[in-house]
This record gives C-alpha cells, sequence and structure tokens, in this order.
C-alpha cells in the first residue's frame, strides 16, 4: 500500500488546514467559539463523508467518550453546531477558498500525475460549463440570480461555471477553481454565464500561467467575443460549433463541399462501424468585416446505417490527417464535465443541489466549494492513492464504499483516515 507523502490524506488535510487558517477573522475575538479553521473543516468533513448529520454525531461521541473522528482524522478540536457553522460561514468571502484548489493542482503536477493528461503534444484540455447548484421560489440572497417565468413566477438560483482538467481516456477528472454566476452590484442587470466564462478564464490563465490549454465547450462559448477572450489568454479552443448558430459559416462549408475542397477521411473499426471526418482550415466564423478566421470539422459515427452521434466544431488548431481523430476526441471529452464531474456531483452522493444553507451572502457558495474540495481529494485518491484503490475495487462502486465509511465512523473512533480504509478492507485483523 503506498501513497506519495505530499499527496496522502495527511499532507491533502493539512493543506486544508493552511487555507482555512489563513482566512481572515471578522469576529470580535470575546465572541469566538469555535475557530474558523474548526468551522470550514467540520463543514468540509461534513462534504467528504457525504453525510449531513456529521456534526451531530461526533458531538454526541464527544460528549460521551471525550474522543471523536473530527478531532483523529480532521483536527478539528471544537465542533460547532449546525447552526454556528452556518453563520460564521456565511460572513467569509468565497475568494478565500480558491487557493487550496491550486494547491492540490500543484501537488498533482509535481507528482508527474498530470502527464497522462498531455493531448497533442503538451497540451491539456480544459472543459467549460455552466451549472445550477441551488433553486427556490423562497429562498434568496443578494447573489441570487432572479427567473421569471412566463406565468410570473419567480425563481432565485445561484449558478457557476466549472473549469476541469479532463482527457478522453481518463476517468479522473480535476476541477479547477469556478466562477460563481451573481448579481454583485445591487441593479437589475444580470450576470450570465458567458461573462462569468471570460472571468473564469482570466482566473485560470493567472493561476496556471505557463500550462498549454485548450479549452473545450459547447456551442455557447463559440461566439467570436468569447473566442477573441480565449486567444487573448494565450489558449487554444475545441468548441461545439451548432449549424443554426452559425449560418455564415456553414454557408461556407457547403460551398467548400459541393466543390468537393473539403477534406474527408472515414474508416470501419472492429465493431463494424464507421466513422465519417470531414474539415476545412481557415473559413470565416461569421459574416463580420473582421471575422475570426476558424477551422471547421464534422464527425458522424454510424452503425447499422444509423448515425449513433453526430457533431460540428470550430477549433484555432489546424487539421490534418494526423490530428483529426484526435481533435474529435478532444471535442468529444466535453460530456466528461456533465458526466463525470456535474452529474457526479448531484447524483452519485455529494448532493451539490442540496440546500445545505443558503445564508444571506456566502454561505452557499462556501458549501459549495467545500463539496468541491471534496470531490478533488477523492479524485485525487483515484488516482494516486493504492489503499483507496483497492477499496474501490473491494466494494464494487463508490456509493457502497462510502456507505461502508460512514457506518465505521459512527460505530468505531479510529485513528486516522488510512487505518479507516485497512478497517473496512481488512475487518479480520481488527478483532
Amino acid at each position: 500500500m503506498h501513497v506519495k507523502k505530499d499527496l496522502s490524506f495527511s499532507a491533502l488535510r493539512k493543506k486544508l488546514s493552511a487555507c482555512f487558517e489563513s482566512l481572515p477573522e471578522h469576529r470580535q475575538s470575546e465572541k469566538i467559539k469555535h475557530s474558523l479553521h474548526d468551522v470550514f473543516m467540520s463543514g468540509f468533513a461534513m462534504m467528504h463523508f457525504q453525510d449531513p448529520a456529521l456534526l451531530q454525531f461526533q458531538r454526541n461521541l464527544e460528549e460521551g467518550l471525550r474522543r471523536n473522528n473530527l478531532r483523529n482524522i480532521f483536527q478539528v478540536q471544537s465542533i460547532p453546531k449546525d447552526s454556528q457553522m452556518r453563520d460564521v460561514m456565511d460572513k467569509v468571502d468565497s475568494s478565500g477558498l480558491e487557493p487550496v484548489f491550486d494547491d492540490f493542482f500543484a501537488v498533482l503536477q509535481r507528482g508527474k500525475h498530470l502527464e497522462q493528461y498531455r493531448f497533442l503534444g503538451d497540451h491539456y484540455l480544459v472543459c467549460l460549463d455552466g451549472s445550477g447548484y441551488f433553486g427556490s421560489e423562497e429562498i434568496c440572497c443578494q447573489g441570487c440570480l432572479r427567473k421569471e417565468s412566463r406565468n410570473g413566477k419567480i425563481r432565485y438560483e445561484h449558478q457557476i461555471v466549472q473549469a476541469a482538467l479532463m482527457h478522453p481516456d481518463m476517468r479522473q477528472v480535476i476541477p479547477l477553481v469556478p466562477e460563481a454566476v451573481k448579481n454583485t452590484d445591487g441593479t437589475d442587470k444580470q450576470d450570465c454565464e458567458i461573462k462569468a466564462g471570460k472571468r473564469l478564464l482570466k482566473k485560470i490563465r493567472k493561476s496556471h500561467t505557463k500550462l498549454k490549454i485548450i479549452i473545450v465547450g459547447d456551442s455557447l462559448y463559440s461566439k467570436q467575443p468569447f473566442i477573441e477572450e480565449i486567444k487573448a489568454d494565450r489558449m487554444n479552443y475545441i468548441l461545439v460549433a451548432k449549424p443554426d448558430d452559425h449560418k455564415i459559416l456553414m454557408e461556407r462549408v457547403n460551398e467548400q463541399r459541393q466543390l468537393k475542397e473539403i477534406s474527408r477521411m472515414e474508416f470501419r473499426d472492429k465493431k463494424g462501424r464507421l466513422h465519417v471526418y470531414e474539415w476545412i482550415n481557415e473559413v470565416p466564423l461569421n459574416g463580420n468585416k473582421e471575422t475570426v478566421m476558424t477551422n471547421y470539422f464534422e464527425y458522424w459515427l454510424i452503425d447499422n446505417e444509423k448515425v449513433g452521434y453526430h457533431n460540428s466544431w470550430v477549433t484555432d488548431i489546424p487539421i490534418n490527417e494526423q490530428k483529426i481523430r484526435e481533435l474529435v476526441r478532444g471535442g468529444r471529452c466535453r460530456w466528461k464535465i456533465e458526466n463525470e464531474t456535474f452529474n457526479t456531483l448531484k447524483n452519485q452522493g455529494y448532493h451539490i443541489e442540496h440546500n445545505f444553507g443558503h445564508g444571506k451572502k456566502n454561505l452557499s457558495m462556501n458549501f459549495f466549494l467545500l463539496n468541491l474540495l471534496a470531490f478533488f481529494t477523492h479524485q485525487i485518491f483515484e488516482l494516486t492513492d493504492d489503499l483507496y484503490q483497492e477499496c474501490r475495487r473491494a466494494f464494487g462502486s463508490k456509493r457502497n464504499l462510502w456507505d461502508h465509511l460512514r457506518v465505521s465512523i459512527r460505530l468505531l473512533i479510529l485513528p486516522d483516515w488510512e487505518t479507516l480504509l485497512l478497517r473496512i478492507l481488512k475487518p479480520s485483523e481488527f478483532v
């Protein structure tokens, strides 16, 4: 059982602790009952075990046995009540949690674990996508987006634009810090996904100054202003280009197709499926005088004479026979941010859409970030931790594994995370 020292649970927990301890204190000293470290680490522990009732249970252990797993595993000295945690977290600016995302990324990078994510030589695919994580017709705060339906009903929402490092051959995704889509100026003018996406690009570039990045996204992003922003931030792109959104582009492509001046390649795989690729370099994105010149490619997967998959993209990467298959794989990789990230967070135990607490300022976003950091931690275990990987194989599914972990921390007082994993993996050795 081996895991590199700086990627162990203890090492990652220390980075979280350093982040939480650096948060600016907003309370008067005489009113502080629980440190910011203990408040935020308690919240993280709750997300780590995907257990909203964790804090109360551990407080009961503390009262009965003077011991608890939050102290042993997470170094929490004083466990706050749920209401205390929410009140304190609400007043802490969410930007204070962002540095730890870069810290986790840097540890993976130094350990060479990101080498397997290289794409087209020395580039990396970073997928962008927007998603909501809270919605209500009753609860709101100053940062909520306000959506009015046709029947006049008002719905309040929290949304983010998420970025994640991905690769077509890798099951694990590496989340980067998200950007909130939120109202900040007190006016009726709404923030939007594109504005947040542009802010996120700058945030990513600031954090990863030398990383060769290819931005992958859906058709919302394949418009000239956003592409210009990508290029200004020294990145490349592979973006979905739907025909209805790019009529001038498609006119040019169809003209070239009629003249048989479009490149084409096809082959059949071992299952008998036909893969068809078409591409053309240096075509105008739109009809503007100063239009961006881009490269267009299209792909069909045909099985038993039926189209099983079809999509089209634009990219600034020159296309040829050697690159086209890989570019399509990169473009199709976008589904991973929906399946492996958002679907996992929403439907695989993380309960990202659950209202852990909304608050008046920052609470909802802080809970989202703690949940995302828990997910990030688990992704690191999936990549680097032999013991965790053995547990995954032994229990078959993530859900089954975490069910056993939650039961164990309710029944047993354990000295550390590694002992917890060994205890559920080889219980007979602890009899």
